[in-house]
């Protein structure tokens, strides 16, 4: 197996499927009704959002921070941020008893053990549009978003680069899941879609392998990051010139090897 065939099985691998995907299929309607059915017209709008609305969420047994961001859109509109999160807090405590609940914001997070759901109160004014509260720095403010504005940018990037982005996007994110979370997630994906691939030749076929180096070969720390985040980064490094110069003394399993140790193989590959 090539680092590129190596690698493409993995991006496939990251994708949920089967029971896992039925099992938080099941678990969004139940959340939705219970939510419905609570609320009532207090909510007028519930959306799914983030990485699971845009086909780049990990399977749990790849991520084990893998969460659905549900946005609540509440009728009312004319109270603090933390009146909306304890609203919510306790509609989770009358639902779902056994669970892990806690806020983390803007959100409250509620864990279930095949999925972690990040839900997000949010109110909607006609000057400022749609506004979620700001993270814990300034928990007393309503800040603007656009929860889905980023998902259209993913997808004309992924279909400009012949589909390899959200290939790139799962593996660059089990990169980081594997690594103790240098980076967060939805930062990463906005690094691969911003990022400007360079011209690899015109006889030169496109590929997952070429992307990834690339990408990771250009990532970089910041200056006041934790020497831990640099130090990963900078392994990553070493270990993809290794890769490459085994490619070019045609040492293609000991490249191979050499991805392995950033990427290890998932218990889902035996079954390819």
């Amino acid at each position: 197996m090539t680092v590129n065939s190596y690698l493409t099985s993995l991006a496939s691998q990251a994708i949920i499927r089967d029971q896992e995907k039925e099992s938080i299929a099941r678990s969004v309607a139940a959340l939705g009704a219970k939510i419905s059915r609570d609320f009532g017209e207090d909510v007028k709008e519930q959306l799914i959002f983030g990485s699971y609305s845009r086909g780049t969420i990990l399977p749990r047994s790849m991520d084990r921070n893998s969460d659905v961001d549900y946005m609540l859109i509440f009728s009312d509109g004319g109270s603090r941020p933390q009146t909306y999160l304890d609203r919510l807090r306790r509609f989770v405590e009358r639902n779902y008893v056994r669970s892990a609940i806690k806020q983390s914001h803007p959100t409250i997070v509620l864990s279930l053990n095949h999925i972690r759901f990040e839900l997000v109160p949010a109110v909607e004014s006609w000057l400022e549009g749609l506004q979620i509260p700001a993270k814990a720095t300034d928990s007393d403010r309503w800040i603007t978003t656009d929860p889905t504005g980023f998902n259209a940018q993913l997808t004309n990037a992924n279909k400009s680069e012949q589909n390899l982005i959200k290939p790139l996007v799962r593996i660059v994110k089990y990169w980081n899941a594997h690594h103790n979370y240098p980076f967060a997630s939805f930062e990463l994906e906005q690094k691969i879609v911003i990022h400007g691939f360079g011209f690899f030749g015109l006889f030169i076929e496109k590929n997952l392998q070429q992307y990834f180096f690339e990408f990771m070969e250009e990532l970089e720390a910041g200056i006041f990051d934790p020497k831990w985040k640099k130090d990963a980064i900078a392994r990553t490094k070493r270990i993809i010139d290794a890769a490459k110069q085994h490619e070019a003394s045609l040492e293609f399993h000991a490249a191979e090897n050499a991805i392995k140790r950033l990427l290890p193989p998932t218990t889902r590959m035996g079954l390819i």
